[in-house]
């Protein structure tokens, strides 16, 4: 019998979450629950739409010209992707076997050995560090940053194209030492090829309206532009490429 995943949604033009046009795949289910999350219908998995390897293929290929030609591909995210790993791992040897780029957009948090097959397979990780203080990590996932640091040391080792992306978020994350402590762990890892820093924003918070969900950010602004550059500069100054 063939494997399924649940999904939320596909996006089959996307232009964010890697390089080129991009088929990015949302899927259901994640560990953590961060009190910024945009996605927040995605963190149970008993809903969504249930697909094949062969059905969310032939949907792809679809589109594969458009990412060839943009120098694109498909991204997983979520959710946490990396929840399905055995689905994803049959997809990306399919990507493999048809010329198409594979990156996983993932907090690291779940790391065993379905995911490290699952990485033989992937061409990029966009790696979210929400903090490096494990209290402050905690705090806004409610997880430990133990996983998501041992996973970035072991995508270093095997030397996997990441980019490392953080959310910075005004009273949440915004200590500008413990952004240091990240930097200088980045500036340690000789497979980063850049970081993202971005913004936190609120196009979310109506989801978790509609979920009765507590917001606890409703009175949080996004960061001024010169804060943003500040975090930015932290990381150009250790020589690491920023965006």
């Amino acid at each position: 019998m063939e494997i399924k995943a649940k999904i939320h949604s596909v996006e089959t033009c996307g232009s964010v979450d890697g390089p080129g046009i991009r088929y990015v795949i949302f899927f259901k289910g994640c560990p953590l629950r961060c009190i910024y999350c945009h996605n927040p219908d995605t963190w149970s998995d008993d809903k969504g739409v249930e697909t094949t390897v062969s059905e969310l293929f032939s949907d792809i290929k679809n589109y594969k010209e458009f990412m060839r030609f943009s120098g694109g591909g498909i991204t997983v995210t979520g959710g946490e992707p990396l929840m399905q790993s055995e689905f994803i791992y049959e997809l990306f040897k399919l990507c493999r076997k048809n010329n198409i780029h594979t990156a996983v957009d993932t907090s690291g948090n779940v790391f065993d050995e379905n995911v490290k097959k699952v990485l033989e397979y992937t061409d990029l990780v966009l790696l979210d560090i929400k903090a490096f203080d494990d209290k402050r990590f905690k705090n806004i996932t409610g997880k430990s940053v133990k996983n998501t640091l041992l996973f970035a040391k072991w995508l270093n080792e095997k030397n996997i194209d990441t980019w490392i992306r953080f959310v910075f978020v005004p009273t949440v994350n915004d200590d500008f030492e413990d952004i240091i402590k990240i930097a200088n762990y980045v500036q340690g890892l000789n497979n980063v090829s850049r970081v993202e820093v971005l913004p936190f924003h609120k196009m979310g918070e109506y989801k978790w309206e509609e979920l009765k969900l507590k917001y606890k950010l409703k009175d949080v602004m996004p960061p001024l532009e010169k804060d943003v550059e500040k975090v930015k500069n932290i990381f150009r100054d250790k020589g690491i490429n920023v965006v």
